[in-house]
């Protein structure tokens, strides 16, 4: 970690680059990169954002004091180098670890983490909240957002740059140009960013024009004089500083986002400005100093275990993912359907879709980092007699829910909600675990829920509800299925009917989901265990819930297990004890429920949060155990 002079480790107070030329920051930068690369290349992260982010980073922290300005990263995937230089150097090997460095900026970790994030497009709206609470104290500090030009493309960022030229607080918008967010950026803003003409043509057109001027005779150097005192308004037309003026916002750039010296020149110009807020626009290279990411910067945007020397994936071993079975079953419905049109929010590799957009590229839309549009955008779809599918982690979902509700549900229009990352996602944490899917969805009148227990069910699943004539939410979890066999024909499921997957009569485990093939296994362990006999239901339909065959339960066993990988508060359990509860079958059974606590579950990887969520084979052998014989939980 040694970088001549100073070394990462050694930071406690970012105030310490305060101090550093530029030399000693430069060799900053690249302890940096190498510590990221190290980390991610272990642990899996953020890598090609964060890289991007470097000297950006570095030139911040020389030139505001974080002990009084406030800083606020839009998502934080580009947040990386900013843990490093904030005291926690020395535990970043444990990035996204359980215990560990979170992969976003996090208040509770560390006092220069001024605003917490993992979604995109919120920076600026708290950072005027910040600016406008500053002016009220009668402080003097600045605040500064810095946002992506793909957390740019989002609605909210949109309604803070309104209110933030409206008030004319002061305040510093960063506005990190890399031409992606996740996949390549969609939109008529992402081309209207992505022009080139403030780098060369306008240069060169700029130099014309005065040489031209200045030729003439005798008022020449006075028309060049005049001209370049026009140089602003000229420039704001040319670049898209005239989209950030409309807004009422003073425009500095673009700028070469790795030039920290250039950097630092700018961040001094904004700070002097005082009459209203300032956008700087930087321009950066993501995957910046690492060529494997530069080269592909959507794999390496979030990527899994890789070698640091070669860039070259480790391999994992196992069965496909639900998200590549996903992927592959809308292809095949879409050859079936010509009706099929799918949607996603910025995430076509992160979704499956990317393959469906490949076969069928009319019928494919990227809606960008836009849910609410992209779920109403859906609904008009479904009005014509279209199949909208729209393949959307469940925790990006809840950005569209009143759409959901008033543009969908209430007029009852067929669309597919392919709610992927449904329940515990790993390393992502508290702001990416699909725990809320459940209780968020099915009190909305018309929607339908399934849950496929694996990767054939997925598929029958999501053929039924492209079939079906009003809204289903399919819901299924990040990460490789069991490995079953896909049957030749995917034939649809019955509605609202469950699946008894393993008989017995002395304890039922009512299991949702991907937790059916863990309580299949700990029944089997119990029965070989104390001979008792366990049945396993899957309800498969978590709304309409299937009745019939919960009544049988109700009135046949005393003791019940119900697991779901969601919220306990009004999720799938709360759904079955409503429904026993309003029929009278409540009577004397035990029943215990298993699902995520009243509380943000932290990161790590989903095998460990499951184990102390109790949702694993042992804990649901476990659970099953204490009511058999009221002993109490396995040592």
């Amino acid at each position: 970690m040694a970088t001549g002079s100073i070394e990462l480790d050694s930071i406690k107070d970012p105030a310490r680059l305060l101090s550093l030329n530029e030399r000693e920051l430069g060799e900053l930068g690249a302890a940096v990169r190498r510590e990221i690369i190290s980390a991610v290349s272990s642990n899996g992260g953020h890598l090609a954002p964060s890289l991007g982010a470097v000297e950006l980073t570095l030139a911040l922290l020389s030139e505001f004091d974080l002990n009084k300005d406030k800083l606020i990263w839009d998502v934080g995937h580009q947040a990386y180098a900013h843990k490093l230089l904030t005291g926690r150097a020395d535990k970043f090997h444990t990035l996204r670890r359980y215990g560990g460095v979170s992969g976003f900026p996090r208040p509770e970790e560390s006092p220069y983490d001024h605003f917490g994030v993992g979604h995109s497009s919120t920076s600026i709206s708290a950072a005027l909240g910040m600016a406008l609470a500053r002016d009220l104290r009668g402080e003097n500090h600045h605040v500064i957002a810095v946002i992506g030009d793909g957390s740019l493309t989002g609605g909210e960022a949109f309604e803070g740059l309104n209110l933030a030229g409206h008030m004319a607080r002061r305040l510093i918008v960063i506005l990190n140009d890399n031409e992606m967010s996740i996949s390549p950026n969609v939109g008529a803003l992402s081309l209207f960013l992505s022009s080139a003409l403030s780098r060369r043509w306008l240069r060169q057109t700029r130099r014309e024009a005065l040489k031209f001027l200045r030729s003439i005779p005798r008022i020449g150097n006075k028309l060049a004089v005049y001209a370049m005192r026009g140089e602003w308004s000229f420039k704001s037309f040319f670049t898209p500083g005239m989209l950030f003026e409309a807004f009422r916002f003073s425009y500095l750039g673009p700028i070469d986002g790795h030039d920290i010296s250039a950097l630092k020149k700018h961040f001094q110009r904004a700070a002097e400005i005082e009459d209203g807020p300032v956008l700087i626009h930087v321009r950066t290279r993501k995957g910046k100093g690492y060529p494997p990411a530069e080269k592909n910067p959507t794999l390496y945007h979030g990527v899994g275990h890789f070698s640091p020397e070669t860039g070259a994936p480790l391999k994992q071993g196992g069965s496909r993912t639900f998200t590549e079975v996903f992927g592959e079953t809308l292809v095949k419905l879409g050859a079936e359907d010509k009706r099929i049109i799918a949607i996603t929010a910025a995430m076509p590799e992160g979704t499956g879709t990317d393959k469906f957009k490949k076969e069928y590229p009319d019928r494919f839309i990227d809606a960008g980092i836009c849910e609410q549009h992209a779920v109403t955008f859906a609904a008009g779809l479904a009005s014509q007699g279209f199949r909208p599918a729209l393949a959307i982690y469940s925790t990006f979902l809840q950005r569209g829910y009143d759409q959901v509700v008033h543009d969908v549900c209430l007029q009852n229009l067929p669309v597919t909600f392919c709610v992927d990352r449904a329940g515990l996602v790993g390393e992502d944490g508290a702001t990416h675990h699909g725990a809320f899917d459940i209780a968020y969805l099915r009190h909305i009148p018309n929607i339908s829920l399934i849950a496929p227990r694996d990767e054939n069910m997925l598929r029958r699943a999501l053929k039924t509800a492209l079939e079906m004539n009003s809204p289903v939410a399919v819901r299924y979890p990040r990460g490789t299925g069991y490995g079953v066999p896909l049957d030749q024909e995917i034939v649809p499921l019955r509605f609202a009917k469950g699946e008894i997957v393993r008989d017995g009569d002395k304890l039922a485990i009512i299991a949702a989901g991907s937790r059916v093939h863990p309580a299949l296994e700990a029944a089997s362990q119990i029965f070989a265990e104390t001979g008792e006999s366990v049945m396993v239901f899957d309800p498969i339909w978590l709304k309409p819930l299937p009745e019939d065959r919960l009544e049988q339960i109700a009135k046949n066993f005393k003791f019940i297990v119900i697991v779901e990988e969601g919220s306990l508060a009004g999720g799938f359990s709360s759904a079955v004890l409503e429904f026993w509860s309003d029929r009278g079958f409540l009577g004397g059974q035990k029943i215990k429920r298993l699902g995520l606590e009243d509380k943000f579950a932290e990161h790590g990887t989903q095998h460990e949060l499951r184990e102390r969520a109790g949702l694993s084979v042992k804990g649901i052998k476990a659970a099953a155990l204490e009511l058999l014989t009221g002993l109490g939980k396995e040592d």
